[in-house]
């Protein structure tokens, strides 16, 4: 009697399910912001939605993964998801709250909170290609660890350690200087140094998938994430407060200093 192989996978139906999991937990964020007026609440679940996925597809058995490789990963993504939720969270407790929501908000005075429904459902989408990028570098069959490895480890370490350093310098200087323009450390070099070294955390889980057939498709992860920081939900509305708040200071941080890649400060014109 013929068998026929089923349309689904154990495994596919698991990354649907793990879909529909981050959708609704942005679903509950809509109503947490609703609620609560506090727009740091939304990171905070979206960040731990990212890391619960992404430790989920590290544990999905896959046909040769390297298990030394999974568990390098799925220590990596809680580590990841851990210090960044906790980190919004604490500020957000604290009463801070992010002004890009803010600044969207005021454009959609009216249709709020569908608006909002929409947007946070367009970031369940790309939580879950994140999830899909750390779960090609978890099933990565290659022995480990390999070069590209080393790399994406290294390049993962750097960018954790980097974008902390930054969220605990911006936070010094604000508790310092009341109303200025950070300008000191890392922020001397880039306007948004813990945008820079989020988006190079991605680089490095997509370079531990490379070299596999479709390991490829985790680029799509700091591809995503570059235009989404740089172009979408980042820098323009956060830049748009800033301007509005600290006027002429910020104009001439803007002049001086590189928005996303760090780079020297240009001389300012005399």
């Amino acid at each position: 009697m013929e068998t026929r192989m089923p349309l689904l996978t154990t495994n596919t139906l698991v990354l649907l399910g793990l879909a529909a999991g981050i959708s609704l937990v942005m679903m509950a964020a809509t109503v947490v912001q609703l609620v609560t007026k506090k727009s740091g609440w939304i990171d905070t679940l979206w960040t731990f939605a990212v890391g619960a996925g992404g430790i989920a597809a590290t544990l999905l058995p896959a046909e040769g993964a390297n298990d030394t490789r999974r568990l390098v990963v799925g220590v990596l993504v809680a580590v990841w998801a851990l210090r960044l939720g906790l980190h919004i969270a604490s500020r957000t407790h604290s009463g801070e709250d992010d002004p890009r929501y803010a600044a969207i908000q005021k454009e959609h005075p009216k249709d709020w909170p569908v608006y909002l429904f929409g947007m946070l459902q367009a970031q369940a989408l790309a939580a879950f290609v994140l999830v899909l990028a750390v779960r090609y570098a978890a099933i990565n069959p290659a022995p480990f660890p390999a070069l590209l490895d080393i790399l994406g480890v290294v390049i993962l370490v750097i960018a954790l350690i980097g974008e902390g350093v930054a969220d605990a310098q911006v936070k010094a200087f604000g508790k310092a200087h009341k109303g200025a323009v950070a300008n000191t450390g890392l922020w001397k070099y880039s306007r948004h140094p813990n945008y820079f070294f989020e988006w190079l955390s991605w680089c490095g889980w997509a370079l531990i998938a490379l070299s596999q057939p479709f390991g490829w498709l985790a680029l799509l992860a700091p591809i995503q994430m570059y235009i989404l920081l740089v172009h979408v939900s980042g820098i323009p509305p956060l830049e748009k407060h800033m301007l509005a708040t600290r006027g002429d200071k910020f104009r001439a941080y803007q002049a001086r200093t590189n928005a996303f890649f760090p780079g020297r400060p240009k001389k300012e014109k005399l």
